[in-house]
């Protein structure tokens, strides 16, 4: 989701103002700067509204920084096979990698954008993923794109294969977040944060704001106009159920929708409504993760939410900040999370 990107003067109010609240220092790509012991973010807390989430969460668990000084940070990843983290930091058009006991350093730039004088604040890459062949997919905001890193995830490099750019001819607004399905269908969403006047901008194209559906095939399919701000999305562990986050502070919500044996989706019902909680707490619904069990981990004002798969508020991860993203380790034992400046982590329950 794009930093300032609300849809409210009140919003963007309150994101100012909390930049004014946080220290901000360039992030540490060299090795010099961040400490490589453990910092506890202290302006955070782990608040359980459920004595269940003392089964997800060990209650000793702290939130922990591990990255700090990032402009917007976003689309953290967690790559299983080199026990390492990428993460995107959007208006820097760059991503970063992060391991256990080293700093954080520059992984790939540009990210998002390969053009010149990007004339908007968010033209790096949001969503990371990997496909079936452990290759790396972006959601490009400044080249309005999904696409595919061409070499491997331990060699980067800015060369990239557009994997799609436009419905029925029409640009996207921005790709924002995607999943794989088990078949290895795609499916993202694309609201309009990338572009430089968001849905003023004389670039876009689309008069809505889609979810899609992108085939191994490489068929393209249309599954849902009825969000206006879709943005992040997860299926359940059986894949029959896909979950989508609306980031508009009017209609601040989750949505979940049966999954059909071809793909589509239907019968979208309200999952969880944080409206109300927008004027008075940082962050709208973002991206989110789904454990094993079906809870899910999603990013809205405050920080995480932490629900049943019936939509009952466990908890909630508490980190004063906007909040992003958030993604798990292989094991699922360790949450990351995306928090304005911040890259923190979070233990949980093995």
């Amino acid at each position: 989701m794009k930093k300032l990107a609300y849809h409210s003067f009140f919003a963007i109010v309150v994101l100012m103002l909390s930049h004014c609240k946080t220290e901000k220092k360039e992030p540490s790509v060299t090795g010099q700067e961040a400490p490589k012991a453990v910092t506890i973010f202290e302006e955070g807390e782990i608040e359980a509204y459920d004595e269940s989430l003392w089964s997800i969460v060990p209650k000793e668990s702290k939130i922990e920084v591990i990255a700090q000084g990032h402009d917007w940070t976003e689309g953290p990843l967690w790559l299983p096979d080199q026990e390492m983290l990428l993460y995107t930091d959007i208006p820097r058009n760059a991503i970063y990698s992060w391991k256990e006991g080293e700093e954080a350093k520059l992984y790939l730039q540009p990210s998002g954008f390969m053009g010149e004088n990007f004339e908007g604040s968010e033209p790096g890459a949001n969503g990371l993923l990997l496909n079936g062949e452990g290759k790396l997919v972006l959601c490009q905001h400044g080249d309005r794109q999904l696409a595919l890193m061409q070499s491997p995830v331990m060699e980067p490099s800015a060369n990239y294969k557009t994997l799609a750019r436009a419905f029925k001819g029409k640009r996207f607004n921005s790709p924002n977040d995607a999943v794989y399905k088990s078949d290895g269908d795609l499916y993202f969403t694309d609201p309009p944060y990338g572009l430089p006047q968001q849905m003023d901008d004389p670039n876009k194209e689309l008069d809505y704001q889609g979810v899609y559906r992108l085939s191994q095939e490489g068929e393209l399919t249309l599954l849902t106009t009825e969000f206006t701000r879709p943005n992040g999305i997860a299926f359940s562990p059986d894949e029959k159920k896909l979950y989508v986050a609306n980031s508009d502070p009017e209609l601040a919500i989750w949505k979940v929708f049966d999954v059909m044996e071809d793909g589509s989706i239907r019968n979208g019902k309200l999952f969880y409504d944080v409206t109300q909680l927008v004027p008075n707490e940082k962050g709208l619904p973002d991206g989110l993760k789904v454990d094993n069990d079906g809870n899910l981990f999603a990013t809205g004002p405050g920080g995480v939410f932490i629900f049943s798969p019936e939509g009952k508020v466990m908890g909630k991860i508490k980190t004063g900040q906007a909040t992003s993203n958030c993604a798990f380790n292989k094991e699922k034992t360790t949450l990351y999370i995306t928090a304005d400046s911040y890259v923190l982590k979070v233990t949980l329950k093995s």
